[in-house]
């Protein structure tokens, strides 16, 4: 089943095997994705479909330093590099869009305050140019913010489209801006943003509302993290607002839902992929530790339609070919993930 081919929005796959999206901290000043970035994603080509890195849809939103842009004329010039690379080898790929809200430091984008639904900063500490120092408190958004950013989201996909991207995936885990509104351990609004799983979801609804509009629901995805407690995130009731929001995802009509089944630090526990497959009738994509046999038995039982691979498809740039030969996989290098250059990023042997 893992090659078999997928219907996903606009496009069909020629296999099931997704790259999942990894920050990896290689783009240029300013943001800017290079050459080095189009290598990587290149190498990478015969994937079903590689989803990018999370990148960023306004200016002063960084979280990483060195993660990429989609905000100017230059990023967009600079995007087609790599995208001109992915479909050269005949592959297909999407942009992650994203904003980073609290997770934004002050210490990594020229001073600009970080924004969120709500005044609570992250636990702990980040590191900065400046070295490390406590995460900021954030400024609530207003509404009139709120629109803004909705605003951001569409002109970014529009931007990923004119770059020569085949779609764009929105960033609602792993604790940035979407996910801030969504889970109730930080939105403690008591406008129509807080409150009931309808209000956190508002702001969500709002993206998917513009950006569909902007280039098709068929060029977009969504992923979800309801149970990853990373950037200091909970919720009361994980699997709840899994099965809330996986029916009325149904109405957009999207390319796919992509959907982290863990937590990190396995500090929540709980089934979100039944509900997802249950209340969800469009594509499902599952992701965090699939096996290629497990991912083989999840297709072949119906429980999700991909899935999409991380660390082992960052070591493996022939991830697909070594899964069909049945090949052992080399395995990745911490060390490196976000370290520059080609080292543990485009120097991963082939078969």
């Amino acid at each position: 089943m893992l090659f078999n081919p997928l219907k996903l929005g606009a496009l069909t796959l020629p296999n099931r095997i997704l790259l999942a999206p990894l920050t990896r901290t290689r783009a240029d000043a300013g943001h800017l994705p290079n050459d080095l970035m189009a290598e990587y994603y290149a190498q990478r080509a015969s994937g079903g479909l590689l989803i990018t890195e999370c990148t960023m849809v306004a200016p002063n939103t960084s979280a990483f330093y060195a993660e990429p842009g989609i905000y100017s004329d230059a990023h967009i010039a600079a995007w087609k590099k790599v995208t001109s690379a992915v479909h050269a080898k005949g592959g297909r790929i999407f942009m992650q869009i994203w904003h980073a809200g609290r997770a934004a430091h002050p210490g990594l984008n020229d001073g600009a305050r970080t924004v969120s639904s709500c005044a609570t900063a992250i636990e702990g500490d980040i590191q900065t140019p400046a070295g490390k120092v406590p995460q900021a408190v954030p400024h609530p958004l207003t509404t009139d913010e709120i629109a803004d950013i909705v605003a951001a989201f569409a002109q970014g996909a529009k931007s990923a489209i004119a770059a020569g991207f085949d779609g764009v995936e929105v960033h609602g885990a792993n604790g940035y801006l979407i996910d801030q509104f969504l889970r109730d351990s930080h939105n403690q609004r008591t406008d129509g943003y807080g409150g009931s799983m309808e209000n956190r979801a508002r702001f969500l609804f709002e993206v998917l509302t513009a950006v569909t509009a902007a280039i098709g629901s068929d060029r977009v995805g969504l992923r979800l993290s309801p149970l990853n407690s990373y950037n200091s995130m909970k919720d009361s009731d994980p699997v709840g607002l899994t099965a809330f929001l996986a029916e009325k995802l149904n109405a957009f009509n999207l390319a796919y839902l992509h959907m982290m089944r863990a937590d990190f630090f396995q500090a929540q526990k709980g089934d979100v992929m039944t509900v997802a497959r249950e209340k969800y009738k469009g594509v499902l994509i599952g992701n965090m530790g699939y096996s290629a046999e497990e991912a083989e038995q999840a297709i072949t039982a119906g429980k999700l339609d991909a899935v999409a691979f991380g660390t082992s498809y960052l070591a493996n740039p022939d991830l697909p070919e070594r899964v069909k030969a049945g090949v052992p996989l080399n395995k990745p290098d911490s060390s490196t993930f976000y370290s520059p250059g080609a080292k543990g990023y485009t120097d991963y042997p082939t078969m």
